[in-house]
């Protein structure tokens, strides 16, 4: 294939995070790129088509669902070294289980020269939706982003859940919809039975669902609307805000009382 004589972008893979699926969730820059781009390898079953809605007609789209690394890896440095720029489009933010690391070691052992671009977290688009601060003054001030073990990875024993949950945070836990019911015995060793949880169904997708019920009913909602995959929970004493159940708080940030550099007392 040769590179479009249009193409603005340098010869390199451009991993980018397509967040949670909703197109309008791309930041500007990943949006930039992905309709630049002369290929793009993506997740076809994690990223929604519309996400490619703008993208060049004469793009090289290489869905990924059915590929192993292997078969991956030797494309995107394959294309790069034929002078194409490379989209490796992932779904969600690529801090987060998105099994970029040993990419960036594959590539960077064979000189291919690439660049991060970062993509709205599924927590972020759940808050939001939810119209909902996950660090209320005096109530909560932590966030905490976990799993739990499954086939493809087996959590460190100081980060399993129930020692997590001590901390009693607002906690996003991903990839645990098919062992719901191991996490919720694991979290409610520390957080109250009616503490507040999100269960957030494909976010951002045409079909999104998202049900916030009690930590002890956790389970059966899950099981109820057969949730397997594409699932976020959410569990925080924020939550509660949903409900109607937070009192007035306020950060000192932009209280008259509390001066700074850029107001002074």
């Amino acid at each position: 294939m040769s590179p479009s004589p249009n193409a603005l972008l340098s010869p390199a893979v451009y991993i980018v995070g397509a967040g949670p699926g909703d197109p309008e969730l791309l930041t500007v820059k990943a949006k930039k790129i992905l309709d630049r781009a002369d290929v793009i390898i993506f997740a076809d079953s994690l990223v929604p088509k519309q996400t490619l809605q703008d993208v060049r007609s004469d793009a090289e789209l290489i869905r990924t669902g059915n590929k192993t690394l292997e078969e991956i890896l030797p494309l995107m440095i394959t294309r790069v070294r034929e002078n194409c720029s490379v989209v490796r489009l992932h779904s969600g933010d690529l801090t987060l289980y998105s099994a970029i690391h040993e990419q960036i070691q594959a590539l960077a052992e064979a000189d291919i020269p690439f660049e991060l671009v970062p993509g709205i977290g599924a927590f972020q688009d759940a808050a939001a939706k939810l119209a909902v601060e996950l660090t209320v003054p005096g109530l909560v001030q932590t966030i905490i982003l976990t799993r739990i073990s499954g086939r493809a990875s087996t959590m460190p024993e100081s980060e399993e859940l129930a020692s997590l949950a001590a901390h009693q945070a607002s906690l996003g836990l991903y990839l645990a919809a098919r062992h719901v019911e191991d996490a919720q015995e694991k979290l409610l060793q520390h957080y109250p039975p009616d503490t507040p949880v999100a269960v957030c169904f494909r976010l951002g997708w045409s079909d999104e669902k998202i049900w916030v019920v009690p930590l002890d009913k956790m389970a059966a909602i899950s099981q109820k609307e057969k949730l397997l995959r594409t699932t976020l929970y959410l569990i925080s004493p924020a939550l509660r805000a949903v409900e109607g159940k937070i009192g007035k708080a306020r950060s000192r940030l932009y209280h008259p009382e509390h001066s700074h550099l850029f107001r002074p007392p």
